[in-house]
């Protein structure tokens, strides 16, 4: 049995230090849970541009895989655990978190131990749930927006990131599916798989600042809605069809009263009712075309990338 330890890793090598000794500390605690032999799989999302990823070699349990650019924490996850899934056995464990400090190794043993007895047979994703932040209050406001308008797009509740653990035999068939070259985390969710929840706290930055700006979380924001695409299309047409119902009931009523009736009407009641119906209908209409087409130029496979991938800093030792 091994358990991987996946982290995407941008211009933060002191952070995954640290990271690595509190993972190994954590998982050889004998009351922790059964792990194997540790090994840590680290994709440089710099592809090349940080110099201190060299430093990196000198473990011999952790493998490094190097993109041709960067794609970003979520993708590059992704491109990370397809490229090790042919040393991925069925009884492994697959770990995937950040290298920064906020999934905390100190939650680690209780999300493995959610796979493990009965729940390993139901072929579960245990994923840490979101219980408290450590963020200003600006961004803890911009969250719950963003959980609302998620909520209100797809139907689902999103209080999960990144990290995550699974069985290996889940990891095999799963992460192949081409939905995770959109996003990771949401992936899981939109693919209706076996998920046990683990509350977990945010923890705080081992090293120097966060490098997610507000552009880059915006961007991030667009991609967890993209595994969701057929869902908010979904809400959006009975939208659509509901606001078609209701201009058109609307234009009828004044039509109705304009010839049926000798009430008069206000020349602005007539505009007004028009004006719903064409503007509802070229609104959502708009909405799910460009949706479409942002999720369409945005989801670029990485199978391409993979191949053409031959010499990683560390390439990935062959059974």
């Amino acid at each position: 049995m091994t358990t991987w330890i996946v982290t995407p890793v941008y211009r933060d090598v002191r952070s995954f230090r640290i990271l690595r000794e509190h993972v190994l500390e954590e998982l050889a605690k004998p009351a922790s849970v059964e792990t194997g032999e540790v090994k840590f799989a680290v994709i440089d999302d710099t592809a090349g541009q940080d110099p201190e990823i060299e430093s990196l070699h000198e473990f011999d349990d952790v493998t490094i895989l190097q993109p041709p650019f960067n794609l970003g924490h979520q993708r590059a996850l992704v491109y990370a655990l397809r490229k090790i899934l042919p040393r991925i056995g069925d009884e492994d464990y697959v770990v995937t978190l950040d290298a920064d400090g906020e999934d905390r190794p100190s939650d680690l043993p209780r999300l493995l131990a959610a796979l493990q007895g009965d729940a390993r047979e139901q072929q579960q994703v245990a994923l840490a749930l979101r219980t408290k932040r450590r963020e200003s209050l600006a961004f803890k406001l911009m969250y719950r927006l963003f959980r609302l308008l998620f909520r209100g797009l797809t139907g689902t509740t999103v209080r999960s990131g990144n990290f995550a653990a699974m069985p290996g035999s889940v990891a095999r068939r799963l992460l192949l599916h081409p939905t995770f070259d959109l996003a990771y985390s949401s992936a899981i969710l939109a693919l209706d798989i076996p998920v046990v929840f683990v509350p977990c706290e945010r923890g705080r930055r081992y090293e120097g600042d966060s490098k997610m700006t507000f552009g880059r979380l915006a961007m991030h924001g667009l991609r967890m809605l993209m595994p969701f695409t057929d869902r908010i299309a979904i809400r959006a047409l009975a939208v659509f069809a509901a606001s078609l119902v209701l201009g058109t009931l609307l234009a009828l009523t004044v039509v109705g009263i304009k010839l049926f009736s000798g009430s008069a009407i206000p020349g602005w009641a007539s505009f007004t009712a028009l004006g719903a119906l064409i503007v509802s209908l070229v609104a959502l209409g708009n909405f799910v075309s460009l949706f479409v087409l942002f999720s369409q130029t945005r989801a670029v496979s990485l199978a391409s990338i993979e191949d053409l991938t031959e010499n990683e800093t560390d390439s990935v030792p062959r059974p």
